[in-house]
């Protein structure tokens, strides 16, 4: 008898809270008393009896005025087709029955559906269908409680793949999510490492981003941005463009994918640079149906070229007879058939539901086979509960494998391994272009099918290809010829300071500290080819030495060079300008031990910042380039530098250390610049060698801190500021002796006193002069010593004339020598005292003195006979210039011997031995101030 509509009332209240109860996790015990209630025809001896009715429940919205009712009346020719070649085929013993429920894509309408399949309709030993998500995971949530096994079609959602919540779920459809394999596979295809996704903000889109992101990092590629929106897409996919992202995976319904090209094709991601991955589920024509937009038709066009398209393959493209013994385009045809005759639309999941029937019809066969074989070894009464059942279909659904319309039908953990394809839009229309069989993991694209906007696929990113900035090879030799000819001429002054050291030109101006100079001027010279090489020429570890060593180079070069030039200059400025300083001996020794000292501070500071902070090298990289010739490259240049953690710091100090130096040595050339002696005749180029290097080095400097990103304006400007310093400083050094000794060699040796000048007049310049009146020269006073000078030389005039009689008559009377040699002697002391005189205060007076001591008597005591002849008559006979000269000359040697560096003249006298008697050896002193090699 059947149950009142009062009970059934009642048992649906009853059964509404035991399926909430299982739904919350308790497992209903009340299945058996809804049988119970309602009576079903059948029990579980289903299985005993060939030619039985199998009712399977069928859950999907069929009102045409529900959600996704298409996909419905699209799958109903398909099922009853399948249930057609299953009773054709002659190979199952029994016959399936559809019960159609309609859940109208309505969360408490399925629940009534599903309740009212329990209570009114037969036993139904399977759910077939679930096709809105909502519907199909309350009710799949539930059905370990009733130990059914459900079959779903068309729910791709991922929160269905949850074994733990949906335990006795089976779909013959892939999920969303089985693109993700899909797109992984293609994306390593075209060597794509690097993407973007652009999301909608929609739960089932977010599901496949998740796991999209999964498989992502799985297959160690990277994701460059994620991006999710809601309504306005164009903010998030101009972020996409600022992150450079070129390969763009979407998530999105074909409403909102319309505003999404539309942005692209306002911000230029379209073409050859970038390649837009789809969902591929969207319907035909969904540009038109779905513009909302302000591009027009041909603007979505545009930018729609080319994207690839990722879904499911609805029916196989193998043309292999499957289980029912056609090919997916046999079916393919039947199906349309019989759509067309009911008048419906077709539906992309009706190969999936044909393939469904296909799997219960199989499963339903196991079972009863097991259940069978169970029955026929078991001795006692056989009986089965619904548990055990559930329990059977659900291993024997697992094992599932067979060929049907929509390719090979598996299972893995209740998910449907199937077939992904790809397709390309192209010149408005989808074309396939490969496919992905998710059972062998095999990504097979057709060949010259796809095409894309450019001669190649996109890039993943623009690639940024690293360039040196180096230095330019033409502008490195021609400098490095310039350096070489400036290092030759360096050698030929070396050459020419060593052989001609021995000189008296070369002599007088110190060549040992000419030496320091041009050594100096070739470790300055050998820094610039350091300083050309870089990356380019050297590996990374040599070039953090070579910052070392050319520092260190350039650094003592330098001061090599300086240090000579200032120590000269000192010496100078020591002689001239100090008038207190007499009779001091300024040797090159103690130049030496002024440029080693500036030497040891230099290794002070170096070996300290070596140790302390050592130079490394840094890479500095600076904003990217457009490269014309390669449309996704773009050039990042770099440039090394020598840099440590405290560059300005060790900078500093040595900047100060040379800067006051600098300093000194440019106050020192400014003091001796009215300098002019011909035997030290460099001193004054050496002020202009100062004044240059000061100069140079201090523009030299500013401008290559200024021009540091530019690495060919800086090595010229430091090269040339090196050459030039160093040429000019040699040349000016160099050349005026090579000059001299080109044109006068005997300059130095005619001309052995010492001139001092402030006029610079050439006729003062032949004035001579003593070393010692030279330190205490004042130039108020020159004048009148001038004219005392010339006076005392025509005094000297008239007592060469008495010394020859004093000769002759030393030679006419022999006996009287003693008497002569006795009072004459001091005559000759005295004209040796005025040889050795020069323009000096203490000069003058001595000789002033001894004149006025002199009574003219004592110098006309001579026989007046002699007086009386002329004297040119006298003098100019041969007799008398042969007796002269052999007692004048040796006198005038020994007396100028000391002026130029010889013997004393208090040490012998002009023509005695040194055993001669005392009285002979003694002569006045002379007043001098010895100066060795300035």
């Amino acid at each position: 008898m059947a149950p009142s509509r009062r009970d059934c009332r009642c048992e649906m209240i009853f059964l509404s809270g035991c399926l909430l109860l299982s739904v919350w996790g308790f497992q209903p015990a009340l299945a058996k008393v809804c049988n119970d209630y309602t009576r079903h025809g059948l029990d579980n001896n289903w299985y005993k009896t060939d030619g039985e009715k199998l009712p399977i429940m069928v859950l999907m919205p069929m009102n045409e005025s529900a959600l996704m009712s298409s996909i419905s009346q699209g799958i109903e020719p398909a099922v009853q087709l399948a249930i057609q070649h299953i009773r054709e085929s002659k190979r199952y013993s029994f016959s399936l029955i559809t019960e159609i429920y309609d859940t109208e894509c309505d969360n408490a309408k399925g629940l009534r559906a599903f309740f009212d399949a329990i209570c009114y309709g037969p036993k139904h030993l399977m759910i077939f269908g679930g096709v809105c998500p909502s519907v199909t995971s309350i009710i799949a949530e539930s059905l370990e409680g009733w130990n059914l096994v459900q079959l779903s079609f068309a729910a791709t959602t991922p929160v269905l793949a949850d074994r733990k919540k949906y335990p006795n779920f089976f779909r013959t459809v892939p999920s969303d999510n089985a693109v993700n394999p899909a797109v992984v596979k293609f994306l390593n295809f075209y060597n794509w490492s690097r993407v973007g996704t652009l999301t909608q903000d929609v739960q089932r889109f977010s599901e496949v981003r998740n796991d999209l992101t999964n498989e992502l990092e799985k297959a160690d590629i990277q994701i460059a941005d994620t991006e999710s929106f809601s309504n306005d897409p164009c903010v998030n996919v101009k972020k996409l463009k600022d992150n450079d992202v070129r390969i763009i995976i979407g998530q999105f319904d074909e409403n909102l994918a319309a505003k999404v090209f539309c942005c692209a094709y306002n911000l230029n991601m379209y073409g050859s640079k970038y390649q837009w991955i789809i969902p591929g589920w969207y319907q035909g024509n969904w540009w038109e149906q779905a513009n909302s937009t302000n591009c027009t038709t041909k603007k979505l066009l545009t930018a729609m070229e080319g994207y690839i398209s990722v879904d499911f393959e609805p029916l196989s493209a193998k043309q292999i007879k499957g289980i029912s013994g056609r090919t997916p385009q046999d079916y393919a045809r039947e199906y349309n058939r019989e759509r067309e005759q009911k008048g419906v639309e077709p539906s992309k999941f009706h190969g999936f539901a044909y393939d469904g029937i296909w799997v219960i019809a199989k499963t339903l066969t196991r079972v009863m086979e097991l259940l069978r074989h169970k029955e026929r070894h078991n001795t006692y009464n056989f009986t089965v509960d619904d548990r055990e059942v559930g329990k059977m279909v659900l291993d024997v659904m697992n094992e599932t494998n067979f060929f049907g319309v929509t390719g090979q039908v598996m299972f893995r953990n209740g998910e449907r391994m199937g077939t992904i394809k790809f397709t390309q839009f192209q010149e408005g229309q989808e074309v396939k272009v490969g496919e992905y069989n998710a059972i062998a993991d095999v990504l097979d694209l057709i060949n010259n099918t796809i095409r894309f906007q450019g001669v190649e696929p996109p890039k993943d990113r623009t690639f940024v290809r690293l360039q040196r900035r180096q230095i330019n090879v033409p502008l490195y030799s021609i400098l490095s010829t310039i350096t070489i000819l400036g290092m030759l001429m360096a050698g030929a002054f070396l050459f020419f300071n060593i052989k001609n050291r021995n000189h008296r030109l070369i002599k007088m101006s110190s060549p040992y500290m000419n030496n320091l100079i041009i050594l100096g001027g070739l470790l300055s010279y050998a820094s610039i080819f350091l300083f050309g090489l870089d990356g380019s020429f050297v590996s990374d570890k040599e070039f953090e030495t070579l910052c070392t060593v050319r520092t260190w180079i350039l650094i003592v070069g330098y001061t090599t060079a300086f240090g000579a030039m200032f120590a000269k200059t000192w010496r100078v400025h020591a002689i001239f300008k100090n008038v207190k300083m007499k009779k001091k001996i300024i040797k090159d020794q103690k130049l030496f031990i002024i440029v080693g000292g500036m030497l040891l501070i230099d290794l002070c500071i170096l070996i300290c910042w070596q140790i302390v902070d050592p130079l490394k090298r840094t890479v500095e990289e600076y904003s990217l380039e457009a490269n014309p010739q390669g449309r996704d490259i773009a050039i990042r240049p770099f440039l090394e530098h020598c840099e440590n953690t405290h560059m300005t710091i060790w900078l500093g100090i040595v900047y100060a250390y040379k800067g006051l130096l600098m300093l000194f040595g440019c106050f020192l050339a400014w003091e001796t610049r009215n300098v002019s002696i011909p035997a030290l005749n460099d001193s004054k180029y050496i002020g202009m060698s100062v004044y240059n290097v000061g100069i140079m080095c201090i523009i030299g400097a500013a401008v290559s801190f200024l021009t540091r990103d530019q690495p060919n304006v800086q090595f010229c400007i430091v090269a040339l500021v090196i050459i030039f310093c160093s040429t000019i400083t040699l040349c000016l050094v160099f050349v005026p002796k090579f000059v001299t000794m080109r044109t006068n060699p005997d300059a130095a040796t005619q001309n052995r006193r010492l001139k001092f000048t402030q006029n610079q007049k050439k006729e003062d310049s032949k004035t001579s002069t003593s070393v010692t009146s030279v330190n205490q020269a004042n130039t108020s006073r020159l004048d009148g010593l001038q004219t005392d000078n010339h006076r005392l030389r025509m005094r000297i005039t008239e007592l060469d004339k008495e010394l020859e009689e004093v000769t002759m008559q030393l030679q006419d009377t022999p006996e009287k020598t003693p008497y002569i040699k006795q009072n004459h002697y001091q005559d000759v002391n005295n004209i040796l005292s005025i040889r050795n005189f020069t323009d000096g205060k203490d000069g003058e007076k001595s000789l002033k003195n001894h004149l006025e001591q002199k009574p003219q008597a004592q110098w006309g005591s001579m026989d007046p006979s002699r007086i009386s002849r002329g004297p040119l008559e006298d003098i100019n006979s041969p007799e008398h210039i042969q007796r002269r000269l052999s007692l004048q000359l040796p006198i005038l040697h020994h007396a100028y011997l000391p002026s130029i560096g010889g013997v004393d003249a208090s040490c012998s006298s002009p023509t005695g031995s040194p055993t001669s008697s005392p009285r002979h050896r003694h002569m006045p002193p002379s007043y001098r101030v010895m100066v060795s090699g300035l």
